[in-house]
């Protein structure tokens, strides 16, 4: 594992070089292209599927990584983190195009956000691996739920929060009936919210998406559509505040971060174009077992002191 031994490797070639624990491949005997490929192809699969279910493919990322390759959580947590910003810097720009994302509340909500990334990436350098698993466990559990309950549409156009008026959040959006207006409620409940959000970000090397699209649909009372491609716009900046501190601590390695990277997005790209076609009802239903399996292992994982 990365990191064993109080190592602190710099390279992908240490990876090659090392007998890992618990990895599904004797890596030490593997061509680097052959375990690029792999990487790639992986996270292509993450991505794929995170974008034809909505739940994202960042969140499969670090299991993918952690339990398949035996990499170091904290590793894979960097090379996560540099995904996210590349998959959500593609997607927003379009969402932002056709009129869906509210700037202003992203912008504002990105100083909760932002706060919460650095207190959790400080966070992850000095508590345990194992407790970092055990967390991400309930995380990838909480997904689960919010896959298998999703929010329900509604619309708020009555008076909004007072923060809301002064600083022009209120907003509309497009719909089949033409340009719906609507209005944004609990602006400091939202925020604070958004700070938690944001530690899990840090911490985990997620989008924490499913946190903020609760946060912004429940508290702000936004349209499901908004909250969902606000939070997209705002993921890229979250994750790059954390990636940061990770970049300083040595715990982003270009050569396993670049094949995640380019996976995840060439995932990510294919699937918004096939998802008109697709039956997503069911892709749901299977990402969503995968996503439950994986955090029963990681709770296992880390309860046992096996990452």
């Amino acid at each position: 594992m990365w990191g064993i031994a109080g190592e602190c490797p710099h390279s992908f070639s240490v990876l090659l070089s090392s007998v890992t624990r618990g990895t599904l491949f004797r890596v030490h005997i593997m061509h680097i292209a052959s375990l690029t490929a792999l990487l790639a192809v992986g996270a292509f699969a993450a991505g794929l599927l995170g974008s034809l279910t909505g739940l994202g493919g960042g969140i499969v990322i670090v299991p993918l990584l952690t339990l398949g390759f035996g990499v170091d959580i904290r590793y894979a947590i960097g090379a996560s983190l540099i995904s996210v910003i590349a998959t959500s810097s593609g997607a927003a720009a379009a969402y932002v195009r056709e009129g869906y994302t509210n700037i202003r509340v992203g912008m504002l909500l990105e100083i909760g956000t932002t706060i919460g990334a650095l207190v959790g990436a400080y966070i992850a350098g000095i508590i345990p691996t194992s407790a970092i698993a055990i967390i991400f466990g309930f995380v990838l559990l909480l997904s689960v739920y919010r896959s298998i309950r999703p929010l329900a549409e509604h619309i708020t156009t009555g008076p909004g929060d007072p923060w809301a008026a002064r600083l022009r959040l209120n907003s509309s959006y497009p719909t089949e009936h033409g340009m719906q207006a609507y209005s944004v409620q609990s602006v400091p409940t939202g925020i604070a919210l958004m700070g938690v959000a944001g530690v899990l970000s840090g911490l985990l090397g997620i989008g924490s998406g499913v946190v903020k699209v609760l946060a912004m649909d429940q508290a702000m009372r936004l349209p499901f559509k908004v909250s969902t491609t606000t939070s997209n716009f705002m993921i890229g900046v979250t994750a790059a505040a954390s990636a940061g501190l990770y970049l300083h601590r040595g715990y982003i390695d270009p050569g396993l971060a670049l094949p995640v990277m380019l996976g995840v997005l060439a995932g990510a790209l294919v699937g918004a174009r096939t998802l008109a076609r697709a039956q997503t009802k069911v892709l749901r239903n299977i990402f969503t077992g995968v996503v439950a399996i994986l955090a029963v292992e990681m709770l296992y994982k880390g309860m046992t002191g096996g990452l």
